[in-house]
């Protein structure tokens, strides 16, 4: 074993990562703590091993002295043994940790390899990551061997190992895979302002070109709508809106809205609140199902958004004409509101259609 084991430490620092320091150290505690339980030693005494990297050779040491048996070749051996398996299975886990931990954020891929209660087990390779049920796209489902992206949304330390826990549910997924998609925004040309989504049905996310030569809108588009095409058959078909952001709110209020056409806009700026009026052929679009697309948009604008037809807007009118605006909160009233959805925009509303 002497000669052996200092072979067996290199090769586990070689292939496992781990240092040897390390290793020695842990063996040679290890050892002494078994020193100090076979032989009757008091308790006051200090109880040392030492590894000679030369040799490979173990002592142990009571206050100075060497303790000499018959017996402890044979347990240091043992104790050495059993130390490096803890420390190889130790060592795995910290490699999956930080190899893991410094990816949250980013996508992976994974292969399906069981299922547990509705949570996806997904097998990365050198180790297992789970999909919460949670965190899967609407009603999406998986045989077993397929293939699925993810991103990573944390992971966990835990005694039988690190838990991976995957999501693509997360608002963040589609930004990623608009990232992999779209090299400009990958390159900070196109910055990617916000994102509104219900996965599995519906998600807006807002563009904006730091180059006045790039259109943001296009670029995430694709030739023929091939960038988008990809995102949305990786999602399953969740609609994707892409939405051309605008330090102007009654702009960016109205590409949020999109396709729906508005007709006047109050905003409320101290309120963060908006006054849509659209006519009557707009309302469904522009209120969606279930309410989805003025929900959408609200959250990505980050204002509160009203839908009115223009005759519950005259009803409105009329029931606020005893409690008149004050003038101060209303920062104007839109009577027409010009088309500012580009080509580009109509482009990625059709994509999702």
């Amino acid at each position: 074993m002497e000669s052996e084991l200092m072979g067996i430490l290199e090769q586990i620092e070689r292939d496992k990562g781990i240092a040897k320091e390390v290793l020695i150290q842990a063996v040679e505690v290890a050892v002494a703590s078994a020193a100090r339980k076979v032989w009757t030693v008091d308790k006051e005494e200090d109880v040392t091993a030492k590894l000679d990297i030369k040799t490979g050779k173990i002592t142990a040491y009571a206050n100075g002295q060497e303790i000499r048996s018959s017996e402890f070749g044979r347990i240091a051996a043992q104790t050495a043994k059993q130390v490096v398996f803890q420390k190889i299975r130790e060592a795995e886990k910290d490699v999956v940790y930080n190899e893991y931990s410094v990816r949250v954020g980013q996508i992976l891929s994974g292969n399906v390899y069981r299922f547990d209660r509705g949570n996806v087990i997904v097998d990365l390779g050198k180790t297992e990551a789970i999909i919460p049920r949670s965190e899967l796209c609407g009603k999406e489902e998986f045989k077993q061997g397929d293939r699925v992206r993810a991103m990573i949304l944390e992971v966990q330390r835990e005694s039988r190992g690190p838990q991976i826990v995957l999501s693509r549910a997360h608002p963040n997924f589609v930004k990623r895979l608009f990232e992999l998609e779209v090299p400009e925004i990958y390159e900070g040309i196109i910055e990617v302002k916000a994102i509104a989504r219900d996965p599995g049905e519906r998600t807006k996310i807002s563009v904006y070109s730091k180059d006045d030569k790039v259109d943001c809108v296009g670029a995430c588009v694709g030739m023929r709508g091939s960038r988008v095409k990809n995102i949305v058959a990786e999602l399953h078909g969740e609609k994707v809106d892409i939405v051309r952001y605008s330090t102007d709110i009654k702009e960016y209020i109205q590409a949020s809205l999109s396709p729906a056409e508005i007709s006047q806009m109050q905003l409320l700026s101290i309120d963060k609140k908006a006054n849509i009026i659209v006519n009557d052929d707009q309302l469904s679009i522009a209120i969606g199902r279930y309410g989805q697309n003025v929900r959408l948009a609200g959250k990505l604008v980050a204002w509160e958004l009203d839908i009115f037809s223009a005759k519950q807007w005259e009803e409105h009118l009329k029931q606020s004409q005893a409690q008149p605006a004050t003038g101060q909160d209303v920062e104007e009233v839109v009577e027409e509101v010009e088309e500012v959805v580009e080509e580009g925009d109509d482009a990625a509303n059709s994509e999702e259609k």
